[in-house]
């Protein structure tokens, strides 16, 4: 089946819900609508999928009124929500494995239909890599291109300036009214009148270590490439490249200095295959196959499977194949013998009793 965006205000209030309930992320939610058709159905049934899962407590599912006062708390801020399959839900993001079922946005979100390109860097960055950054933000901007960054202090922050004017796009790790950090209050408001702030956690969530790594997936789904500007070789901005790499856009890097280990990440990155970048014309260069022309892949929500029910016995054998170790859900249904379908309903009801957390890569693993 298709599924098929929410068609009334009672069925938006519905998908939020669902998203908010404890243990449904973007993945679950996809494959729960795949198989039960609409939110609303897919409600009634989480009790008994989590009971199955051998969850020991109801999960905890917002109502109705809640889901109307998260909507009239962004409406109040100017904002909106976006769903996936609506005409302004990007569709790079709707391509990319994990896109997030709503997106709060506030400003002009048709800006994401054109050319859009992650600049993302070290947060402790070096006046160089920052002054770098304003450089090519700026060129970008001047060449079409919307700058996309994470507003963090450093590299992100010079690329929102230097493409401000432009109309850059900020993916937001807390909630769309949460400032962070604290020093980016005007530009976070400078950009949600000039271009785009985008959110994926609900008004009023500060941001935490757990919620950065979803901003980094948004960034690199939103865009057809990411450049890296200065990054240590376990950073987050590599996490975007790293993403950016698996959803099969172009990963490019600015070289520095072997000595600075702010460059590390770079030099590591254009090692493994990055594109080297010195100028916006290189980067526009190596964008230009993608730029606009290439054919739309089909979107993960219009090609899922419904699983199929399970039994105790099919059940415990997925279970037994788990561990901590994250494993392919592809190993996991090579193992078991049993078809995908069936291990995808498994893993559903494993993860709403709290059991398995989902890696990237489609990777899962047993809760430690």
């Amino acid at each position: 089946m298709t599924l098929r965006p929410p068609a009334s205000s009672r069925e938006r209030l519905d998908w939020l819900r669902l998203i908010r309930t404890e243990n449904v992320g973007p993945i679950t939610f996809i494959s729960l609508m795949t198989r039960f058709g609409t939110a609303a159905r897919t409600l009634e049934a989480l009790p008994e999928l989590a009971l199955r899962g051998g969850a020991g407590r109801r999960l905890r599912v917002p109502s109705v009124e809640e889901a109307a006062e998260e909507t009239q708390r962004l409406a109040t801020r100017g904002g909106q929500f976006i769903a996936l399959g609506d005409d302004l839900y990007p569709e790079r993001l709707a391509n990319a494995e994990g896109a997030p079922p709503l997106l709060s946005v506030l400003g002009d979100p048709a800006r994401l239909g054109g050319d859009c390109l992650a600049l993302v860097g070290a947060r402790n960055a070096s006046a160089a890599g920052i002054r770098m950054a304003r450089i090519l933000a700026a060129g970008l901007g001047e060449a079409g291109f919307v700058i996309v960054s994470g507003l963090a202090r450093g590299i992100d922050t010079a690329a929102h300036l230097g493409s401000l004017h432009a109309g850059t796009a900020a993916v937001i790790a807390g909630g769309i009214d949460t400032v962070y950090p604290p020093e980016n209050e005007r530009l976070q408001q400078q950009i949600a009148a000039h271009g785009l702030l985008i959110a994926e956690q609900p008004p009023g969530v500060e941001p935490r270590a757990r919620h950065f790594p979803y901003r980094n997936r948004i960034i690199a789904g939103l865009t057809a490439g990411t450049v890296v500007v200065e990054a240590a070789p376990k950073s987050g901005s590599l996490i975007t490249a790293r993403l950016a790499g698996e959803f099969g856009r172009e990963v490019m890097a600015v070289p520095g200095s072997p000595l600075d280990p702010r460059a590390q990440g770079c030099n590591l990155l254009i090692r493994e295959g990055a594109t080297l970048i010195q100028s916006a014309a290189d980067i526009a260069e190596a964008l230009s196959p993608i730029g606009g022309t290439r054919t739309p892949e089909p979107r993960l929500f219009e090609t899922a499977t419904a699983p199929a029910d399970a039994d105790d016995a099919i059940r415990a054998a997925i279970v037994g194949l788990l561990g901590p170790v994250p494993l392919p859900v592809d190993e996991i249904v090579r193992q078991a013998a049993i078809d995908a379908a069936t291990v995808q309903m498994v893993l559903l009801e494993l993860e709403l009793a709290g059991r398995i957390d989902r890696h990237a890569g489609g990777r899962i693993a047993l809760v430690a």
